[in-house]
């Protein structure tokens, strides 16, 4: 752990370790916690943080919790009912509409008390109860404390107000992908939503630009044309640019995409490594001294579609640890050499990346840009 200029920053480095920190800040709340997920299952670890929010309640304990509608769609709503029931505030995050199913909230956050807080890629599942390596997705969660964990709760209180799409919260939603100004020098809050202007893919455009190593961990690779050229470029210049993708995936159309991109950036010098042991769902980019942590992939629904949240962190402690978990989860990848992978590949595997690239890409994108067109003109 690292502090600095009033904040602390501490990986949580399984997700194992992720859920069963946030269970212990929530156990440790005494005025308010503040939950914000894209997945949560009826399983063993969904109940064991139902049950720790009911507690809180017990204690007089303000409790909201945020889950998107789509991401959790097995999830039955009488769920919530013994956390409703204690006097517990839940809402669905868009609720399922034809009209607007595309525009979802895939952000994870905990604020226990304004601080600490969670980010990271961890939901609420039994399968992120593992290593990520015998047992488990592999994930990572930060745990924040100070005045970015302050920003971190305001950032959900204008989600939880705005949740149901309605008039007039969502017109102030519509505008919400922004950087958020940080009272510590070494933080910035990037909040991505639907739109053009994320300040997601801007400020990593901006760092990968000039940087000299770029480190990348990722669940789901689809980068827009600009920041792919730039990793490109950063490995020509001699940057030592490597990426740790997915040797397996839930979504088996992301792997498929991803790996269309695999050729061209080989040849640029990009180093692309697949992660083997278990489903790969951690986000990690170390860039320099520079660390991003949180809920984006650096994917076309990361970058251009889905509410997301990033934290930018230059902290030289955090980052040579981060550097360790990279080399650490590097040793349990299978490198892609450009000659091997050539060979290796069909037409038919041509065809099926390719196709999965333009659903992905191009037709996933579409679908969105009409439904929030039509959500702000109903609006």
């Amino acid at each position: 752990m690292n502090a600095a200029a009033g904040a602390a920053y501490e990986w949580l480095e399984t997700g194992a370790e992720a859920l069963a920190w946030m269970l212990a800040a929530i156990a440790g709340a005494r005025q308010s916690i503040r939950l914000e997920m894209y997945m949560v299952r009826a399983d063993a670890a969904g109940e064991q943080f139902l049950q720790a929010l009911i507690e809180a309640r017990r204690r007089g304990v303000r409790a909201q919790v945020l889950v998107d509608a789509v991401g959790s769609l097995g999830l039955p709503d009488s769920f919530w009912a013994p956390f409703r029931a204690a006097g517990g505030e839940f809402r669905w995050f868009n609720p399922v509409s034809l009209n607007r199913l595309s525009i979802r909230d895939h952000r994870k956050l905990l604020v226990c008390d304004q601080s600490p807080a969670f980010v990271g890629g961890v939901n609420i599942a039994s399968e992120y109860l593992g290593d990520g390596v015998k047992v488990g997705w592999r994930d990572l969660g930060l745990v924040v404390r100070g005045p970015l964990a302050a920003e971190l709760a305001a950032a959900f209180e204008e989600m939880f107000v705005g949740a149901a799409f309605r008039h007039p919260v969502f017109a102030r939603l519509r505008a919400s992908s922004r950087q958020k100004t940080v009272a510590a020098p070494e933080a910035r809050l990037l909040l991505g939503g639907p739109g053009r202007n994320n300040p997601i893919k801007l400020w990593l455009r901006r760092d990968i630009e000039r940087a000299q190593r770029v480190w990348i961990i990722c669940s789901y690779f689809l980068p827009p044309w600009r920041i792919r050229r730039e990793l490109a470029r950063a490995a020509r210049r001699g940057a030592q640019t490597r990426l740790i993708l997915p040797g397996k995936s839930d979504v088996a159309l992301s792997l498929l995409a991803g790996q269309s991109f695999y050729r061209r950036l080989l040849r640029a010098g990009v180093e692309i490594y697949e992660y083997q042991p278990q489903i790969l769902h951690a986000k990690l980019f170390l860039i320099d001294g520079i660390v991003y942590a949180g809920s984006a992939n650096l994917d076309t629904r990361g970058m251009n579609i889905n509410y997301e949240l990033l934290v930018r962190l230059s902290d030289p402690a955090l980052a040579r640890r981060g550097a360790e978990i990279f080399q650490r989860d590097l040793a349990l990848c299978r490198r892609i050499e450009l000659a091997s992978w050539r060979k290796a590949r069909t037409l038919l595997d041509r065809i099926k990346a390719r196709l999965a690239r333009f659903i992905l890409a191009r037709v996933d994108p579409y679908v969105a840009r009409r439904q929030w067109k039509q959500a702000g003109e109903n609006d």
